[in-house]
């Protein structure tokens, strides 16, 4: 239980607004979301996005981040199989 409550406690201090913005937090988090592939974490951070500010249209580019990200993996590490 103790492990838990410092666990939900660090979230909550590193999701508050500070030099980043709530939203920006949100939005990256989602970003993050989507490469892992976390369904509960797209809904949750999709949901807080949007409480936040997120329009649409940035939540769609945050879509496309992840999608580059992830495809820019699989390029740079195929190089792997090529050496």
């Amino acid at each position: 239980p103790e492990a838990t409550k410092a666990f939900w406690a660090f979230d909550k201090a590193a999701m508050a607004p500070g030099a980043i913005s709530a939203k920006d937090k949100e939005l990256m988090a989602l970003a993050v979301a989507f490469t892992t592939q976390c369904p509960y974490c797209i809904e949750i951070h999709a949901k807080r996005a949007r409480e936040a500010g997120a329009s649409e249209q940035e939540i769609s580019e945050v879509v496309l981040i992840a999608a580059a990200l992830r495809a820019g993996a699989a390029v740079t590490h195929g190089t792997h199989a090529l050496a």
